[in-house]
């Protein structure tokens, strides 16, 4: 083996930078800059290697934008046509130079830090479903099931009872009889049977367009219409009253946001630049395209108010980062609302690793800080000594001021009350608004406010995600441990959740026979009610080496920090804990969920708690614990169903077809509507609110035309095509 001595590794560049990201004390690639201009004096050439096409973008922009003549390289050029600095594509493991040579490698990792994918999002399977994920209404056979309640435009809420074929008429064939007639043939379609009170409609399968499926609150099972008679019309037309004021208001509050002024920021720079080359992903599509959206309504005049939507674990936090940055770039405070303390110290230290060696000053406000440490930071705040800060609704208290805000982050606003709603409308007029939920909107939804609202969705999948595995279980003492097991030896972690932290009062059947042999009943406390300490006691037996910590609100702040931040230090095999774990919390290793109890919770509560796994490349397994059959409603046997069967990447969107409550309906339209709602299901109201929205907006209406085809055709599937 033959050794080259006068290959230096660059070790002490790589340092140079690694300082000067950390610390800040420094541009993050004037080390760089300097070794660049000294090869340049000794006619060194440089090939900067990235591994990524956003990274070659951002590289070039950086360095050029320094004075640096850069170039970026052709696919098909030869190594020894390089002359300066050229960026190449291509990961090396390490930089190096060789003076003898006269030539310096460089990669992006050493420039801007490491980045955990490397594969680029993409590909034609997943830009198609990503355009999948947001297709509404009932797209096909597959997502009805019998027993779902359809509403027709013309005849009202059914009930779906499965797939019929029927006869519509003759076709003659080329079968003859004794005495050569023709033979009639029964022309046959499939059509969908649908119940109506007092009769029942047969809807050619090709005509599946008329039909919506209803969306109510959960577990209200809607009034079937009758079926010619006038109780449809009449509804139709309440529900258009209140769609049309509903309309009205949401005009008059849009054209009253676009006349607010609002701070101009200025376009982005090169310190912006380099903050996006420091992003350890490559952004999907719909991340990219929010953030380019949020960036430009922070440079327009008018003040902005946007709602992203994204499923969970989908990067919308980036793009609040960005937000937040540029908000400080321009001289502005950026505030962050979230809805719980677990929340807010996720943020604070997510901002603390993002913005390392940009020199923001950060502060936090909520019960895991002390009085003493609560007024400091709000001091901080009036006096402009903290650019950023994350908070609870403390963040809304009177006595909390700042010197120049300018951008406020609101993350999941739904899940605060009635009057913090109402103080954060006061900012809404005053200074740029960036909305972020998990709840997804469906398409028509979308379409239907993308006229009154800011909205961004992002639907796309982080490159190498793969989907929750999810399983529903009786309590099985196997199964659990070896599901615990199998994680830990891959290094992971587990979540444990149960709906409270005290028992639940639940009693089952106890057999028994005493000594007079006569049967007797009795009730006992089920397997499956146990407080939320006994169940970290089970766990202690059934895993004796995991290291379980507990966290719940009802803890100190000290204590439940200091459980929480065990946890994502990787200090705790086992969080047992309530819902205060369902949103936000990002622990890539924690990929093993159970939840105890799955029947208590809401449909929307499993399917937040569902994304807090599954957050890395790694597969991840959901287990909802369920007591036996006869102890399980029919609400919670459909929600379980439901959550079982949309598993894929991206579901949200799908469940969301299935539950008002994760819908977005009450986030956008207001709980006034629910009656609306309720009366002619979801789709049919999201439809009727764009129609009133066109009309009222003097925008030309497009009425949909459904023409009648008579074709002597068969239009069915014959049964031996099924298998």
């Amino acid at each position: 083996v033959r050794l080259r001595a006068d290959i230096d590794d660059l070790r002490t560049l790589k340092q140079e930078l690694e300082h000067a990201r950390t610390f800040g004390d420094t541009e993050h690639v004037e080390p760089l800059l300097q070794r660049l201009k000294l090869w340049h004096q000794n006619g060194i050439r440089v090939a900067i290697a990235s591994d990524s096409q956003s990274r070659t973008d951002r590289l070039h922009g950086v360095l050029a934008g320094r004075g640096i003549d850069v170039r970026i390289a052709p696919p098909d050029a030869k190594p020894t046509s390089f002359s300066g600095v050229t960026i190449v594509p291509g990961a090396p493991a390490h930089s190096f130079a060789s003076m003898r040579d006269g030539v310096a490698i460089v990669t992006a990792a050493d420039i801007f830090g490491h980045r955990t994918h490397r594969t680029e999002w993409g590909g034609r399977r997943g830009r198609r479903k990503a355009k999948d994920l947001l297709l509404g209404g009932v797209g096909d056979f597959s997502q009805l099931r019998t027993g779902d309640y359809l509403v027709h435009q013309k005849h009202g809420v059914g009930r779906y009872l499965g797939l019929k074929k029927i006869a519509v008429g003759t076709v003659s064939t080329r079968e003859t009889t004794a005495i050569g007639v023709a033979t009639p043939k029964p022309l046959e379609i499939d059509a969908l049977q649908l119940e109506y009170d007092g009769g029942t409609l047969y809807l050619p399968v090709y005509r599946l367009g008329e039909v919506q499926r209803y969306v109510g609150a959960e577990g209200h099972a809607p009034k079937l219409d009758k079926l010619g008679g006038q109780t449809w019309e009449i509804t139709r037309s309440k529900v258009s009253r209140h769609v049309r004021v509903l309309a009205e208001e949401l005009l008059q509050l849009y054209a009253q946001r676009a006349s607010l002024p609002g701070h101009r920021f200025p376009p982005a720079d090169d310190t912006y630049r380099e903050l996006e080359a420091t992003f350890p992903f490559d952004e999907t599509p719909d991340q990219a395209a929010a953030i380019e959206a949020v960036l430009g309504d922070m440079e327009a005049p008018r003040a902005m108010d946007r709602l992203v939507c994204g499923d969970v674990g989908y990067g919308k936090t980036e793009v609040a980062l960005r937000a937040i940055f540029r908000a400080v770039q321009g001289g502005k405070q950026a505030a962050v609302l979230a809805p719980t303390t677990v929340l807010v110290e996720q943020h604070y230290r997510t901002m603390l690793d993002r913005f390392s060696g940009f020199g923001l000053q950060i502060g936090r406000l909520s019960r895991f800080q002390g009085k003493a440490d609560q007024i400091e930071t709000v001091r901080k705040l009036s006096e402009g000594k903290l650019d950023v800060v994350v908070g609870t609704h403390r963040l809304l208290s009177p006595d909390v001021r700042f010197k120049d805000l300018g951008l406020l982050v609101i993350d999941e606003e739904q899940r605060f009350g009635v009057a913090h709603k109402e103080k954060i409308k006061k900012h809404r007029a005053s200074v740029d608004v960036l909305t972020l939920t998990a709840t997804p909107i469906p398409r028509t939804l979308h379409l239907a406010m993308a006229n009154l609202r800011d909205l961004s969705i992002i639907a796309t999948p982080p490159a190498d995600r793969r989907a929750v595995r999810t399983f529903v279980s009786r309590i099985d003492d196997v199964v659990i441990r070896e599901a615990i097991e199998r994680e830990l030896a891959r290094g992971g972690q587990v979540f444990f959740i149960t709906p409270t932290i005290g028992t639940m009062g639940v009693r089952a059947v106890d057999h028994r026979i005493p000594n007079d042999d006569k049967p007797q009943k009795r009730l006992k406390p089920r397997d499956d009610d146990r407080s939320i300490e006994d169940w970290a006691e089970y766990l202690r037996g059934l895993v004796p080496a995991a290291r379980i910590g507990i966290g719940h609100g009802s803890l100190t702040a000290e204590q439940l920090e200091n459980v929480m931040v065990k946890f994502i230090a990787g200090d705790l095999d086992i969080l047992v804990a309530t819902t205060i774990v369902e949103s936000g919390l990002d622990i890539p290793k924690a990929n093993t969920m159970f939840v105890a109890r799955a029947d208590a919770f809401g449909l929307a509560q499993l399917y937040q708690l569902r994304g807090r796994i599954g957050r890395s490349k790694d597969r991840a397994y959901c287990y909802l614990l369920v007591p036996e059959p006869e102890h399980l409603t029919e609400e919670a046997r459909r929600r379980l169903e439901t959550l079982q069967r949309f598993t894929e990447l991206g579901a949200g969107f799908q469940i969301a077809s299935q539950d008002l409550e994760i819908r977005g309906g009450g986030e956008l339209l207001g709980a006034k509507q629910s009656g609306s709602i309720a009366a002619v299901g979801f789709d049919q109201y999201v439809k009727m609110l764009e129609r009133a929205v066109a009309e009222m907006g003097g925008k030309p209406i497009h009425s949909e035309v459904d023409p009648e085809l008579s074709i002597e055709t068969p239009g069915f599937i014959p049964d031996d095509y099924v298998p």
